[in-house]
């Protein structure tokens, strides 16, 4: 098995000048196959289990709701064979007690954290990339000899691209903007697991670009 990629050259604009002519380049993305529907995974699952698909249903409904019940309780929930899901949100952090309050959370988050087989597995997985050009023209095809990272939801991740690797919720690689306190951004239970978040290297409160209102970012989780 492998996991498919397409890489389409798009016409890239910096500015919002209509006048701007813009840069073309390959833009990566997966290129998935169609949603599977529950009821096609309650078949699989029961066919697997040797259950009936009415008792794998009742099941899986039960589950559901029990992992929904706990992970909004503030629970690290199993998900059996997969992972964990957790609560987790965004918040602009405040250097005066008095001026704490709950319009601070900028997004409430669910975060999904897989287990060491589910990493390996997919680290371990080929890519094959197909190129298209601007046309639509497949172009080239490509079989991945990438390292096989897997990104860490519980250590922040791995974005070197974006400011370095961020490593139990502390961003080493550009976000240790000013010290003077004020207003960054905190992750409670989250992570910073990609380019253009709230959280990468390249933010408004980077370390490289730090003001003296210290806007860094602080990941709590």
């Amino acid at each position: 098995m492998a996991l498919k990629v397409k890489a389409v050259e798009k016409n890239i604009k910096f500015t919002k000048n209509e006048n701007d002519p813009g840069v073309w380049r390959y833009v990566m993305q997966p290129e998935l196959y169609i949603a599977l529907t529950q009821a096609k995974v309650i078949k699989e699952a029961a066919l697997r289990s040797g259950v009936s698909r009415g008792v794998m249903k009742a099941c899986w409904d039960a589950a559901g709701e029990v992992i929904k019940a706990w992970a909004t309780e503030g629970h690290s929930v199993a998900l059996p064979g997969l992972g964990t899901m957790r609560f987790g949100l965004r918040a602009k952090s405040m250097e005066k007690v008095e001026d704490v309050k709950s319009s601070l959370i900028t997004a409430r988050r669910i975060i999904f954290t897989p287990t060491v087989d589910l990493k390996e597995e997919l680290a371990d997985t080929a890519i094959q990339i197909t190129c298209y050009d601007r046309n639509g023209n497949i172009v080239k095809h490509v079989t991945s000899a990438d390292p096989g990272n897997v990104e860490d939801p519980e250590n922040g991740g791995e974005n070197p691209e974006n400011g370095g690797e961020n490593q139990g919720g502390t961003n080493q690689g550009g976000n240790q903007g000013g010290n003077g306190g004020g207003t960054g951004t905190i992750n409670q239970g989250g992570d910073n697991t990609g380019g253009g978040g709230d959280d990468n290297g390249g933010g408004d409160d980077n370390g490289g670009g730090g003001d003296d209102n210290g806007g860094g970012t602080l990941n709590e989780g």
